[in-house]
């Protein structure tokens, strides 16, 4: 291995930025930003808007409409949504590798779950079959057939039909095509994504991909499907160290190993601010974000509102290469205005921080289509 080039720890700051879109110019289109992330995660929770809204809003601006992302994936094709993450459909060769061996696996659920396929093979069956003959539909519009091989007998709890899509939809036999509000609108793989065969070195270009998205990465991340190692991962991680496209870095002030993508590593740094989602990519490794960006963030969704440090959907604000502050933010579709219920700056706080977070709620507010910004305590 090529010994490490050391850097700052603000240069890595700022490689993690770049890697994740979210440096300026803004990127032009949702498909550059999906294909350059390579996966985009998704999350109902809609106290501002759905995350995957929010991630697609950071790196394109106001100018991003939900519909947009719609069209990509129910009319033009262009992404799916697999795993609860939208990526693209170029890359459904990368995908059917999970698709293929799931549930394969030592642990044990996955055991559980092919004894329930073993058990309820007439049931997948007919679940295959409505939609053949009658798709698309939602779960509600199948009858729970499902027999429950732990308990021993026939469930009614409502919840074999969603879980038995879920299943085929992990094996990529079925996909989702559509929504109706909350619910999912269920077809089959074949009638909406292409058939494909295997691409040609797919270990080398994820683990190149996934580089270049992280920006500053440990490599034993590197080559992870949803459900595991990619096949060849660590071969494509050494003739990639080889031909000097992974280099190794020395981080200012941080342990472990580190690795960038050559093409980042010189590259020119501009910076901008913006608000970012509280499961975006960028602060989704909550060690990470601690280490590099001095900010310790958790999401408190599900603490008891009186044990709240920071809120219940708490938004981190990026300026330049850092996070300056967060702030706790609520959409009043009702009333039109975007509440604004807490907001907490970092410690050694510069000047123009704040002006920084205030920008970054203005921001949120066009985008959102808000009449104004209203402050309110929790």
């Amino acid at each position: 291995m090529p010994e490490p080039v050391r850097i700052s720890r603000r240069r890595a700051r700022q490689l993690a930025v770049m890697g994740q879109q979210l440096d300026a110019p803004r990127r032009r289109s949702i498909m550059e930003v999906v294909t350059g992330l390579t996966e985009v995660q998704m999350d109902p929770t809609s106290a501002v808007a759905r995350t995957e809204h929010l991630v697609l809003f950071s790196r394109l601006g106001p100018s991003f409409r939900p519909a947009q992302l719609e069209g990509l994936l129910w009319q033009d094709r262009a992404l799916f949504e697999y795993w609860a993450h939208i990526v693209p459909t170029a890359d459904l060769p990368i995908h059917r590798i999970s698709m293929t061996r799931y549930p394969q696996g030592p642990r044990k659920s996955r055991e559980q779950l092919r004894e329930w396929l073993r058990t309820n093979d007439v049931f997948v069956r007919y679940v295959l079959e409505e939609l053949r003959r009658r798709g698309p539909l939602r779960a509600r519009d199948l009858e729970n057939r499902a027999h429950d091989a732990g308990r021993g007998g026939w469930r009614n709890d409502g919840t074999s039909v969603p879980e038995a899509l879920e299943i085929l939809w992990s094996q990529g036999r079925v996909m989702i095509v559509g929504r109706q509000g909350q619910q999912r609108v269920w077809d089959l793989a074949s009638r909406s994504l292409p058939t494909v065969g295997s691409r040609p070195r797919a270990a080398g270009e994820l683990v190149e991909r996934q580089l270049r998205a992280g920006g500053v990465v440990k490599p034993d991340r590197l080559g992870f499907l949803f459900d595991g190692p990619m096949p060849g991962r660590e071969q494509a991680i050494a003739d990639l160290l080889r031909a000097c496209v992974i280099v190794p870095i020395e981080v200012e002030g941080l342990q472990g190993r580190w690795v960038t993508h050559r093409d980042l590593l010189d590259a020119p740094f501009r910076g901008r601010t913006v608000a970012l989602s509280p499961f975006d990519d960028l602060v989704s490794d909550r060690d990470r974000t601690e280490a590099l960006f001095d900010m310790y963030y958790r999401i408190e969704i599900y603490v008891p509102k009186a044990k709240r440090r920071w809120g219940y959907f708490v938004l981190p604000v990026l300026r330049g290469d850092r996070l300056v502050g967060r702030f706790d933010p609520a959409f009043d579709r009702q009333a039109n205005v975007l509440r604004v219920r807490s907001i907490h700056m970092q410690d050694h706080e510069r000047p123009g921080d704040r002006d920084a977070v205030d920008r970054a709620i203005e921001e949120l507010r066009r985008w959102l289509g808000a009449d104004e910004v209203v402050a309110t305590t929790r």
